[in-house]
C-alpha cells in the first residue's frame, strides 16, 4: 500500500513539473513568435522611414525596439535551456545593433545592415522556438498558423520596402514570391477551418483584401504604391488578428 501511495505520489509530482515545463514552453514559442514578426515590421518600418522620414513611423520603431526588448525578457527568464540562453546573446547583441542603427542618420549602409539583422533575429527566433516545441492542440496550431500569416505579411512588405528603397536584387525578389507562397499555403489551412458565423465574415473580408492586394506585390517590378500597400497590409492583418484571438480563446 506504501509503494502504491509513492508512485502515486511520483505520477502527481511528474505531471505537474510537465504542467509547469508546459506552460513555460508555451510563454517562450509565444514571444519567439512576436520576435519573428517584429524582426520583419522593424526593418520595414525603418526603410519606409528612410524614404518618408515622419515622426509616427518613428514612434512606430521606437514602439517595435519596445515591444523586441520585453519578447526577449521574456524568454530570458523563463528558459532554462543553455542552448535558448546562448542563442538569446546574439539576439540581444542584434536588437542592440539595431537600436544604435535606428539613432543614426539613415543610409543604404544601414539599411544593409537593418535588412541583415531582420534575418539574425528571425534564425534566433526559430532556433529557439524548435527547442521548446511540444504537441500543440488543434486550436494552439491553427493560433500558430494565423500568426505565421501576419509574421509573412510583413516579411512581404519588408521586402517589397527593400525593392523600393533601391535593393532591387534578385535575392530579394526570390523571397518576397516565396513568402508569397506561403501566405497562400496558411490561408488554405485556415480557409479548411470550420468557424462559426460571426468569424466566417472575418475570414471572408480577410480573402477578399489578400485578393485585393497580392498581384500588386507581383507588379512590384514595374509598380509601386507602398502608402496604399502598407495600409491594405495593416488591415489585413487586423482580419488576422481577430482570428488569433478567436483560436487563443478555443484551444
Amino acid at each position: 500500500m506504501k509503494k502504491i501511495l509513492q508512485i502515486s505520489m511520483m505520477l502527481v509530482v511528474m505531471s505537474i513539473l510537465s504542467i509547469a515545463s508546459t506552460r513555460g514552453d508555451v510563454k517562450v514559442i509565444e514571444a519567439s513568435e512576436n520576435i519573428r514578426y517584429l524582426s520583419q515590421k522593424i526593418v520595414k518600418d525603418y526603410l519606409y522611414y528612410t524614404l518618408h522620414p515622419k515622426k509616427e513611423l518613428q514612434q512606430s520603431l521606437h514602439k517595435g525596439l519596445v515591444s523586441l526588448s520585453d519578447d526577449l525578457r521574456i524568454i530570458a527568464t523563463t528558459t532554462k535551456d543553455s542552448d535558448t540562453k546562448d542563442i538569446l546573446e546574439f539576439l540581444a547583441y542584434s536588437k542592440d545593433q539595431i537600436e544604435e542603427i535606428v539613432k543614426d542618420k539613415t543610409s543604404m549602409e544601414n539599411s544593409a545592415l537593418m535588412l541583415d539583422y531582420s534575418e539574425t533575429l528571425l534564425e534566433g527566433a526559430d532556433s529557439i522556438a524548435m527547442a521548446h516545441k511540444y504537441e500543440f492542440s488543434r486550436g494552439e496550431q491553427m493560433l500558430m498558423v494565423a500568426k505565421k500569416v501576419n509574421y509573412l505579411l510583413e516579411r512581404v512588405m519588408k521586402y517589397y520596402m527593400a525593392i523600393y528603397a533601391g535593393y532591387n536584387t534578385p535575392t530579394n525578389y526570390e523571397q518576397m514570391n516565396i513568402a508569397l507562397g506561403e501566405i497562400e499555403e496558411n490561408l488554405i489551412t485556415l480557409n479548411n477551418y470550420n468557424y462559426p458565423k460571426n468569424i466566417v465574415v472575418v475570414q471572408n473580408s480577410m480573402n477578399e483584401a489578400w485578393n485585393a492586394n497580392k498581384n500588386y506585390f507581383k507588379q512590384s517590378n514595374v509598380l509601386f504604391i507602398p502608402k496604399l500597400m502598407i495600409l491594405s497590409v495593416n488591415y489585413m492583418e487586423n482580419l488576422v488578428n481577430e482570428l488569433e484571438i478567436y483560436h487563443s480563446k478555443n484551444q
